[in-house]
Order: C-alpha cells, then sequence, then structure tokens
C-alpha cells in the first residue's frame, strides 16, 4: 500500500480514521488464483465458519492439492461426502475445466479491463457477478474495484456515512467516488470495520 493510496483514502475523513485503526490493508494478486476462486465458491451462501469447514474437508479429499487436475479427478460423492453440494461440485468442476483451458490467472488478465474479466469469469457455469468482483480484488489484486453486490460491503457503508440506515447503490458509488482509483482498498477498510 504505497503513499498515493494512504493520501487518497485519508481525503475521506471516516477512510482517514479507518486507517488509523485498521493499518495498511494489501490489495495483490495471489500466488494460487486457482484456489482462490475455488474458495469464493466454496464460501457461497455460508456462514465464515460452515464455509471454512466444508472447504478444509474438501481440499483434504485433494490430498491438499487444489490444481484444475485434482479437481477433474476428484470423485464427486466424496466431495459430496465431505459437506460439497451437487450444485457446488458441478461449480468446481466447470471452473477447473475453464483454467485447464484458458489463463484466467494474473498473468493472463494482465492489461485486460475490469469488465473484461468479469465478462470472461462469469461465463464460467457458477461464477456470478458477485464472485467475479471478489475475484478482481482477492486474487488478481485489482486496485478499483468496488463490489456492491456484496452485502457486507453494502450494511458496511451504511453503517459508516448513514448510521446505518439504508442507501442506494448511487449514493454509495458517490461516497466511494472520493477513493478512486482506488476503491478496493476503501472496499478492504469497509469489510475491516464491519467484521470488527
Amino acid at each position: 500500500m504505497d503513499e498515493d493510496v494512504v493520501s487518497t483514502l485519508r481525503a475521506d475523513p471516516t477512510m482517514a480514521r479507518l486507517l488509523g485503526r485498521h493499518g495498511r490493508l494489501p490489495v495483490e494478486p495471489v500466488d494460487d488464483e486457482f484456489r482462490r476462486l475455488c474458495v469464493s465458491v466454496l464460501n457461497q451462501q455460508l456462514s465464515t465458519a460452515s464455509a471454512t469447514a466444508i472447504r478444509e474437508r474438501a481440499f483434504d479429499v485433494l490430498d491438499g492439492e487444489v490444481t484444475p487436475e485434482r479437481v477433474i479427478e476428484a470423485d464427486p460423492e466424496a466431495l459430496r461426502a465431505v459437506g460439497v453440494s451437487r450444485t457446488k461440485t458441478e461449480y468446481l468442476r466447470a471452473i477447473a475445466e475453464a483454467f485447464r483451458d484458458r489463463n484466467l490467472t494474473h498473468e493472463g488478465f494482465s492489461g485486460r479491463p475490469d469488465g473484461e474479466v468479469v465478462s470472461e469469469l462469469t461465463e464460467i457455469y457458477g461464477v456470478g457477478e458477485w464472485t467475479a468482483r471478489m475475484y478482481l480484488i482477492a486474487a488478481l489484486g485489482r486496485e478499483d474495484v468496488l463490489p456492491l453486490g456484496d452485502l457486507a460491503v453494502r450494511k458496511g457503508i451504511e453503517n459508516l456515512y448513514n448510521d446505518g440506515k439504508e442507501l442506494r447503490r448511487t449514493e454509495m458509488r458517490d461516497i466511494a467516488e472520493s477513493w478512486r482509483p482506488y476503491r478496493s482498498y476503501g472496499t478492504r477498510y469497509v469489510w475491516a470495520e464491519y467484521e470488527s
């Protein structure tokens, strides 16, 4: 997190307070984008505790090797036996096949705009807009993503900027405009505060 990010966020008094409270939060690409996308899919519509437990058991089925090849080879019944639904098992396989056939990594998406990345990702069975936007931030380290499809982001912005009262998405975009071109960092601070 460089000084340009810090100075941009500090221009918003609420973000300045969050920077002081939570320190510097990174937004950077991960080493294993496939694993990160699998985690996002397994986390969908589950509590944090349930998602963690199912994910650990699913990765045990893969012998800790979370690769497209291992997911494609995995016995669907073994994944279902550890709590991965039939639908999510199909999603994981579709993601594995997409990664096997295309370069969906940071390197593969280099130079391509966020909207194009989201479009390509959402062509994969089981990857929706929310998952694709989470991938932009958590896997690819894209710096200017505002994922208003995420309930925690919306609730967090409402809590921080409107005393918990409802805001329209257009109002949330207006609030986040001062974070540009580092809205992913602003999002990280909203999450950090919401979860604390």
